[in-house]
């Protein structure tokens, strides 16, 4: 992954110079050059009722936005955030600060607006970003080429301040669209959750010790995180401040994005020919920025941009807004056993769907469409098909089954450790091809073992999930499902702590854990008597 990086990065940087200089390329795409499969042979393409004319052009600008872009977006909802952040040019150069044995000047944890809103931020900057593209950067190639290096060095910058990946948590627009496209898992994505205990899951910050092992380099500046486990990420911030406005402002962006290059030059051929990539965009700043039925409205492209992305974003989370509150009054009244929080997450899965699919209308178009009509048929099948697949199967998720499959993984662990033949049981079935809810099935059988049995496996989950996934005083609630199977009582559980706050005082009072995250919000609170029995016990 490392040797991948290199030749991303590199690829990237030389993208970046070929945008200031570049005297090779405009020859492929002379429509002269017969030879060239990059040369343009369109006809005349109207902006406003003016023909424009077809040039040679360097190919920098038309490579980032029809190939890189797009190719970014697919990769997270298939194959993950981890895969992409594991690649990222941006993620590799930010950092520099810490391959050169810099550390961090400030404390992330200090800076308690960014910690909260950290999705407006994000947003504000995408929503500036796509105004900024529409104006100044979509075809002035050495503004692009600044925006970028620009944009390497604020990445660095906020590294070199926090550390870790702060620019991509908290900072980073891209950052935002991962959330939205990953959604509780990707397609292709790994289960974190069901990994061996201190693995190095997903796309977690990591570096490679002198033997040539992959150790963690995380240090720890978001909890839940994104990188360790997507999954817990996104249903523990779920009910995030900006997190809705965020899902369905997208939407807008991407909706109104695209029709904008229509309200412009008064077709879309103007967008699906790619010339918008090479024509005179900076010139036009100060023109009618509107064409409507035929006549040009007075309003300035500087003015009429980010009109247009603002009204999209406005009027798509008002409607969607409205929608969510017809969903839900409706499983309410029809289906009462799906939580609010399972409507809502569906109601952002659809979010992912229409806005993938809506990206795909334009995103990397112009380049789709100079392939043969059988590519470009098998292209819209793969969009549509990998979309539904992944919409299907986030569907039905849940938080509740994210941590019934946490509990059961944990369970089937210290079951396997126990000096009884679990399996003799199970007609000849192994315990790793039982699913959760047959396990805890299975978990109703295990008080006809000895009472040291139950007391042992309890006592291994507990100090697994405190060394991971939550803490003391959450973990009764954590693991009341598993506990209420083995018949052990809330008394039982402050005991098990008792003897582990002795043993492994490092898991009840941790003072450099990279990972002390508040697991999923859950909505079952504390009763008293355990709430005000715990600290006795501790004690």
């Amino acid at each position: 992954m490392h040797v991948i990086r290199w030749i991303i990065a590199i690829g990237w940087l030389v993208l970046i110079f070929s945008l200031f200089y570049d005297p090779i390329t405009q020859n492929l795409t002379d429509p002269a050059n017969l030879l060239s499969p990059l040369r343009d042979h369109h006809e005349c393409i109207t902006v406003q009722a003016e023909c424009i004319a077809e040039r040679p052009y360097p190919v920098g600008t038309r490579i980032f936005w029809g190939m890189v872009v797009p190719s970014a977006i697919f990769i997270v909802l298939v194959f993950g955030h981890e895969t992409w952040r594991r690649i990222c040019p941006l993620y590799f150069l930010s950092q520099i600060p810490r391959a050169l044995g810099l550390q961090p000047r400030l404390n992330i944890e200090k800076n308690s607006w960014l910690i909260h809103n950290h999705l407006y931020l994000q947003f504000g900057l995408l929503f500036l970003g796509l105004n900024c593209r529409i104006l100044f950067i979509n075809s002035a190639r050495p503004v692009l080429g600044l925006f970028l290096l620009s944009t390497i060095v604020a990445a660095i910058t906020v590294v070199f301040l926090y550390g870790g990946r702060t620019w991509c948590h908290y900072v980073c627009p891209f950052g935002a669209v991962q959330t939205i496209f990953t959604g509780p898992r990707s397609l292709l994505g790994s289960n974190a959750h069901q990994a061996p205990p201190k693995s190095i899951t997903q796309s977690m910050c990591r570096t490679v010790d002198a033997t040539g092992k992959e150790t963690s380099a995380c240090v720890g500046c978001k909890s839940p995180c994104l990188d360790i486990d997507a999954e817990r990420t996104y249903w523990g911030e779920l009910h995030k401040s900006g997190r809705k406005f965020t899902v369905y402002g997208y939407v807008g962006l991407v909706i109104s994005y695209f029709v904008y290059y229509r309200l412009y030059s008064g077709n879309f051929n103007y967008y699906f020919s790619g010339i918008w990539t090479h024509d005179e965009q900076l010139a036009h700043l100060w023109q009618p920025g509107f064409y409507l039925s035929n006549q040009p409205v007075a309003i300035p492209k500087i003015v009429a941009v980010p009109l247009t992305l603002t009204l999209g974003v406005v009027l798509t989370y008002l409607i969607l807004t409205k929608l969510e509150k017809a969903y839900r009054a409706y499983l309410k009244r029809y289906k009462p056993l799906i939580s609010s929080d399972q409507a809502l997450h569906r109601v952002f899965s659809i979010c992912t769907f229409i806005a993938f699919n809506c990206f795909f209308v334009y995103g990397g178009r112009p380049e789709i469409l100079r392939l043969p009509q059988v590519l470009q048929l098998l292209f819209n099948g793969l969009i549509v098909l990998v979309s539904t697949t992944w919409l299907v199967r986030n569907w039905n998720r849940s938080a509740e089954q994210y941590q019934r499959e946490s509990l059961a993984h944990n369970f089937r662990r210290q079951l396997q450790r126990l000096p009884i033949n679990i399996e003799q049981f199970l007609n000849g079935r192994s315990l790793d091809s039982l699913k959760a809810d047959e396990l805890f099935i299975l978990a109703e059988v295990l008080p006809q073992f000895t009472q040291q049995h139950r007391r042992h496996v309890y006592q291994a989950m507990l100090e697994e999930a405190l060394g991971e996934i939550t803490t003391s005083e959450n973990s009764c609630e954590y693991l009341r499902p598993i506990r209420q199977k083995l018949i052990l009582s809330d008394d039982e559980h402050y005991q098990i702590l008792s003897v582990i706050s002795s043993d492994r005082p490092d898991l009840i009072y941790p003072t450099n854990r990279s990972q002390t995250a508040q697991f999923i919000k859950t909505k079952i609170t504390q009763s008293p008597q355990n709430s005000g029995s715990a600290p006795t016990k501790l004690k």
